[in-house]
């Protein structure tokens, strides 16, 4: 870590050298003009990449893979597939993060009202299922407040997150002259949030025979325990944290460098200076980020290994391999969801990730040795879905809105001036179609046939239009108008990649 922070204070110094000595053009009363500098077209693509690659690998926060698929390309094709994902739909992801977030919220209620780590019976329990009404409108309006409270919280997450590299010295100075924590406090197996999202990625495997069994879900902990089947897991969120390879300070300096980027495109507004279209797309993913960095804030990043959670061997006996509850009465947690999508090879490598994205029930994959990679969530109450539908469809508007922004720019051709309009209008408008005729056809008693074909035409002129505004990000760059090329002197002085 200590030669990354080495190293982006390199490349800080030498953007601070390179813009003390650019020709800039400076009027004689500097407190009416700002100073001008020039960049080259090498600049303005080295600093949306970086940008974008910030947000797009950096940003995601992956589920722990299964044992099975730990080998290095097998990590690298994981990898590849989330990045393409996230070019795709990066929405989509925003909302994957916030359906987690609001998933671990309800695993950390469940286990601080059982009592863990000393679980009372389930008798003993109140049962508390928020947002399980039927009652639509009021529904809605909590959801809607919800939204607001959770949007409210990640901008705070964001200003917390800029405090850790501003005071980063100030803390390591008190890490330095503070003795280290009290062995109670190592040893604090309470659990936090930190550990929901840990079981939510599949961070607990269960052990029989020596061999990994399955994933266990939350649930399958608390009925364990109860059952005293296994002991507690004597797991403290430092050690978690220490299975991360990130830190409160990696991911401060991811998010430093998407604000300078915004930043710098606010001050080439203010002073008229053409703005390209790849930093207009770069601006969309990276406000989208700071929502995704905020919910998966207390998440382990790319964690590879599960904590082993070992069956007691006075109980291997009664837990026959197949699961039956009339065989094994005292561990059974339910039968092992075995995976189906043999019967659909071809569909099932691009419609299951987009359906797991989207929050489907019943995807037809293996829960045994890991779980979904764009899913690990629970079932949410009535209020929690909603909220993710009106992010989703919030995040949409966001997206498309701020590629809008490129509506009258400068374009090289017209043909690709209308190529990005009518894009901009189907990423848009798009998912807000898909919300508004599932109610009306549910209503005519739609064959669901016809429901497929609708929905697979809308993810496919989805995709599409994605996939035209990507090519027409860096096609535009060929024929730029001179004022791309100025930039404002003092926001090169500002610290970032």
């Amino acid at each position: 870590m200590r030669s990354v922070m080495l190293f982006c204070l390199f490349l800080y110094l030498v953007a601070v050298t390179q813009a003390t000595n650019a020709t800039n053009t400076t009027t004689n009363d500097s407190f009416k003009a700002p100073s001008f500098t020039t960049r080259t077209l090498w600049t303005i693509i080295f600093s949306s990449i970086l940008t974008l690659f910030a947000c797009i690998y950096s940003a995601i926060h992956p589920n722990i893979p299964s044992p099975k698929h730990r080998g290095y390309p097998s990590i690298l094709w994981r990898q590849l597939g989330m990045m393409i994902m996230a070019l795709i739909a990066p929405e989509l992801i925003v909302a994957w993060a916030m359906r987690q977030y609001l998933s671990a919220d309800q695993v950390t209620r469940q286990f601080k009202d059982s009592g863990y780590p000393d679980v009372r019976p389930e008798s003993e329990v109140k049962e508390s299922a928020p947002g399980t009404e039927n009652r639509f409108l009021s529904n809605v309006l909590l959801a809607f407040i919800r939204l607001f409270f959770l949007l409210a919280k990640g901008v705070l997450f964001v200003l917390v997150s800029l405090c850790h590299v501003l005071c980063a010295p100030a803390r390591w100075v008190a890490r330095w002259i503070k003795p280290g924590k009290s062995e109670s406090d190592l040893e604090d197996y309470t659990w936090t949030q930190t550990h929901s999202f840990f079981v939510l990625m599949g961070g607990f495997m269960l052990y029989k025979d020596r061999k990994p069994h399955r994933t266990l879900e939350p649930k399958h902990i608390l009925i364990l325990i109860r059952q005293r089947c296994i002991d507690v897991p004597t797991l403290t969120a430092d050690r978690i944290d220490d299975k991360s390879k990130g830190n409160a300070i990696s991911k401060a300096v991811v998010v430093l460098q998407v604000a300078w980027f915004v930043m710098q495109l606010i001050t080439r507004a203010i002073y008229h200076l053409e703005i390209t279209q790849l930093e207009v797309g770069a601006l969309a993913f990276a406000v989208l980020n700071f929502l995704t960095y905020a919910a998966w804030w207390y998440k382990p990043l790319d964690v590879q290994c599960p904590h082993p959670v070992r069956l007691k061997s006075t109980n291997s006996k009664s837990t026959s391999t197949n699961s039956n509850p009339t065989t094994a009465p005292e561990c059974y947690i339910g039968d092992i969801e075995k995976d189906k999508t043999h019967q659909f090879k071809i569909l099932a490598p691009v419609l299951r990730p987009i359906l797991e994205l989207m929050g489907f029930p019943g995807i037809p994959t293996s829960r045994e040795l890991q779980v979904p990679t764009f899913d690990g969530s629970i079932k949410l109450g009535n209020v929690d879905r909603i909220v993710l539908v009106l992010a989703g469809l919030l995040m949409a508007t966001i997206f498309g809105g701020i590629h809008g922004m490129a509506w009258f720019f400068a374009f090289p051709t017209y043909q690709e001036r209308v190529l990005w309009r009518m894009s901009v209008v189907a990423i848009t408008g798009t998912p807000w179609f898909a919300l508004l005729t599932a109610p009306l056809l549910a209503a005519l008693d739609t064959p669901l046939l016809i429901f497929i074909v609708l929905y697979a035409l809308c993810i496919m002129l989805y995709i599409t239009a994605r996939a035209v505004l990507l090519v027409l990000m860096f096609t535009t760059l060929h024929d730029l108008p001179p004022d791309a090329y100025r930039a404002v002197l003092w926001i090169s002085l500002v610290p970032h990649l």
